[in-house]
């Protein structure tokens, strides 16, 4: 069985998405992470692939108070 797993990529407190791997060049699909898990819980999602990228760009945890939002409001 295929399962599919969304991933939200999280760049200043906003879900983007990088173009060709450019930090400074991403399109911002929603300011809020926790809706928009919401939104793919509500479509059948089980599991979120959730991308700190300003911790991947700064190599330490950034985004860690909205992924335990994200956690928090979707066990």
């Amino acid at each position: 069985m295929l399962e599919v797993i969304p991933a939200i990529d999280l760049k200043d407190g906003e879900v983007v998405n990088l173009r060709q791997g450019k930090f400074d060049q991403s399109t911002v699909y929603s300011q809020d992470p926790v809706e928009t898990a919401g939104r793919w819980v509500d479509q059948g999602c089980q599991r979120l692939h959730i991308v700190d990228l300003d911790g991947a760009l700064e190599g330490t945890n950034v985004s860690y108070d909205m992924v335990k939002a994200i956690a928090a409001a979707f066990p």
